[in-house]
């Protein structure tokens, strides 16, 4: 049956608008290949909105993300505003803005180890193997959206982290649902034999398992986590954590999946979700066509299954493993022997629209050409 969804796109800065728009490459190919509308709306957001606006985040922004089906964004960053400590307009304030806005309460990330580029993580390839974690990280709380002060002679600085029990419970249940669906665990990061906050985080969880008593619940301090990430990544299945401790310890576990531009995550909220790869906007391959989208592409993936479009996202997720096993990566996997960012966009394109099990033209792949005729 076809659908027609508002999907919101938010290029940015940096790389944002090359992976992006590969990512609706692919979406247009599934589009016709499903036989669905997908009508795209563009924004402005980060360093591209301030140049243009003075705002990282125009009204104009925020209104149509909140009329979206849901929202495909880039990244935000530039080095101008990155290396003026005195700058009172930055473009990560956008991002964060946008997360209230749209009460996007769950970041979500899903971390697979890929064993055709497993040689890319610094972890040992035995300690990869079954590695599938999902992460949820609370976005609404903790410090970075606790109020901050300096003081006048600029030599003393707060920050504050403040949750409540409403925030904790409303991102557990989504932890817990989903590991109903998995293996059945879920470990609570926190630091509790120190922060407040912390303890708050367990017996709000720890109350609330009693609802799902077939879901194992343990808990463990986040120095414990970040080394177990790497010394032993297969013992977790759900991860659940506050907003520093999940940015901090996703960016950690990125390295599991050979490469960081690999993972895609959501951020989702009550009446629409976010989707965007967790790398930032890395100025300096900005129009060299060799930034690898394929996290781009996954996010955009995960959209389709927030959208309930199931067979449509699981085969942008074939393609993409397709194009890793056969060795179709951009620079940053294989400096050497490496393709383009918008080839790579054009070979998973041209994937979902086959389908087909053709041999490969070699003389076509060498040339940068679309493998498939």
């Amino acid at each position: 049956m076809s659908a027609s969804k508002h999907i919101v796109v938010l290029p940015g800065d940096g790389i944002g608008p090359e992976i992006t728009n590969q990512s609706l490459r692919v979406l247009d190919a599934v589009s016709k290949k499903f036989g669905h509308d997908f009508q795209y709306s563009f924004g402005l957001i980060g360093a591209d909105a301030i140049d243009k606006t003075g705002d990282p985040l125009p009204q104009q922004t925020i209104d149509l993300c909140k009329n979206a089906d849901a929202i495909l964004f880039g990244a935000v960053g530039d080095p101008k505003y990155d290396q003026d400590h005195h700058a009172h307009i930055r473009p990560e304030q956008g991002l964060m803005r946008i997360r209230r806005e749209l009460g996007l309460f769950a970041n979500i990330r899903h971390i697979v180890s890929h064993p055709s580029v497993s040689h890319l993580s610094p972890v040992r390839p035995d300690l990869l193997e079954g590695v599938n974690i999902v992460i949820f990280r609370e976005l609404t709380g903790g410090l970075y959206m606790g109020e901050r002060h300096v003081s006048e002679d600029g030599k003393t600085a707060t920050d504050t982290s403040t949750y409540t029990e409403q925030e904790i419970n409303r991102i557990a249940t989504y932890a817990f649902q989903l590991a109903q669906k998995r293996k059945r665990r879920v470990t609570l990061i926190d630091r509790a034999n120190v922060l407040e906050t912390s303890r708050l985080w367990r017996r709000s969880v720890h109350s609330m398992s009693s609802s799902y008593p077939e879901v194992e619940l343990e808990f463990m301090y986040v120095d414990t986590a970040a080394s177990q990430l790497i010394t032993n990544p297969s013992r977790f299945d759900v991860i659940l954590t506050e907003n520093l401790f999940g940015d901090i310890l996703s960016h950690e576990a990125a390295v599991l999946s050979g490469s960081p531009a690999l993972i895609p995550s959501a951020s989702i909220g009550n009446n629409t979700a976010f989707f965007e790869p967790i790398h930032g906007s890395y100025s300096a391959a900005k129009g060299k066509d060799i930034a690898n989208p394929l996290g781009s592409i996954l996010s955009a993936a995960g959209m389709l299954e927030y959208l309930e479009l199931y067979a449509e996202s699981a085969a942008i997720k074939h393609a993409v493993k397709w194009t890793l096993e056969n060795g179709f990566v951009t620079k940053d996997i294989d400096p050497i022997n490496f393709y383009f960012t918008s080839t790579i966009g054009e070979m998973i394109s041209d994937r979902i629209l086959q389908a087909s099990s053709d041999p490969l033209i070699w003389e076509n792949i060498l040339m940068r050409k679309s493998t498939i005729i």
